[in-house]
């Protein structure tokens, strides 16, 4: 196993590096400390041929570009403060009242204007005999998009001769505030415009019922006999367009221990590539990328609509404001943590 480390860019006088972590079956894993954004995944394929699995750009120019921001999807990117929405950007601890930026109308998505996707993090090399990575830090400070508390997070990626790569997240406050943190990759195990004709299977019998701004109701409702169920798999081609915007529905993984446990199953049959998906998570929002933007990426017309598909693992949105939902609370004594583990294989 291996790992290097180039230079990626330049931003506000940060340097912007590239680290590709490569294992013994020749996976590879790109990351920069820009937003601790996967740019890459490459694993074989049936016949052996190795391609990228996932959404992202070859240069860090392409992710702070006008084209990219003016519809921005957050390729790859790690989320927080608190993923997901926060209604009216409100919430209350202790009997105090927090209002956060306002990013998305009368809610706040994904961690405000700017969230942990656009921050710069600081870096340390993983190597060990049984896995490389690297690991990220950040101090969000009290008051940043309107949190309270200086919160210490720290984000490890790894990546093993098992061809899994580990997600691990760290984080802890002087001060009582809301943490929610998840990953946004979209992948793509095919070589297909689109995620319609991969297969998946998911381990959850409920999906959180929405508002019309897709804000939670507090509900969780039964997916038997409904274009929601994964349960057995099944092409996510097949009901798709029976939504108006495809999938981006938050799904109950009934994980209350939170131990590591199986939640999902994605596969393209046309590759022979299948993705495992394991988490400590309580849910995870499956969104099929409706509002990806089509860009022109070395010349070519890419991406768009259904271009890939995105797994966050996560608690629930809003839940700090839901009562029936695990909250997101954190408190100075307490200790914030959470895996997430996706193992590739091939036919």
């Amino acid at each position: 196993m291996t790992i290097t480390v180039e230079d990626f860019g330049e931003l506000n006088d940060h340097k912007i590096e590239l680290f590709t972590l490569t294992n013994a079956n020749n996976i590879e894993v790109k990351i920069t400390n820009y937003g601790g954004i996967i740019t890459s995944i490459k694993t074989p394929n049936k016949d052996g041929e190795f391609g990228n699995i996932v959404l992202g750009f070859d240069s860090f120019e392409e992710y702070i570009s006008e084209q990219y921001l003016n519809s921005y999807p957050y390729f790859g990117a790690i989320i927080g403060r608190v993923g997901n929405r926060t209604a009216k950007g409100s919430f209350e601890i202790d009997g105090v009242k927090h209002q956060v930026s306002l990013n998305k109308g009368t809610f706040q998505l994904h961690g405000g204007h700017e969230g942990f996707d656009k921050k710069v993090w600081n870096t340390e090399l993983i190597e060990n005999k049984n896995e490389v990575g690297v690991r990220l830090s950040y101090l969000s400070v009290d008051g940043e998009e309107g949190y309270p508390g200086n919160l210490n997070v720290i984000v490890e990626y790894t990546l093993n001769d098992q061809n899994e790569l580990k997600v691990q997240y760290f984080a802890e406050t002087d001060k009582t505030t809301s943490v929610n943190l998840t990953q946004h990759t979209y992948f793509n195990l095919g070589d297909e415009t689109t995620i319609e004709n991969h297969y998946l299977q998911l381990n959850s019998s409920e999906v959180m019922e929405v508002d019309s701004d897709i804000l939670p109701t507090g509900n969780l409702l039964p997916i038997e006999n409904t274009l929601f169920d994964f349960r057995k798999g099944k092409r996510i081609g097949d009901d798709i367009h029976k939504l108006e915007h495809g999938y981006d529905h938050t799904y109950n993984l009934h994980n209350h221990k939170e131990e590591l446990i199986k939640i999902a199953e994605l596969s393209e049959k046309k590759q022979g590539r299948t993705m495992e998906v394991y988490s400590t998570e309580v849910s995870t929002q499956i969104y099929t990328g409706f509002w990806n933007p089509e860009l022109q990426v070395n010349g070519t017309k890419k991406l768009g609509k259904f271009s890939g598909v995105a797994i966050e693992t996560q608690h629930f949105p809003d839940a700090i404001n839901q009562p029936n939902f695990k909250t997101t609370v954190l408190k100075p004594d307490e200790k914030y943590e959470q895996t997430t583990i996706f193992k590739f294989s091939s036919i």
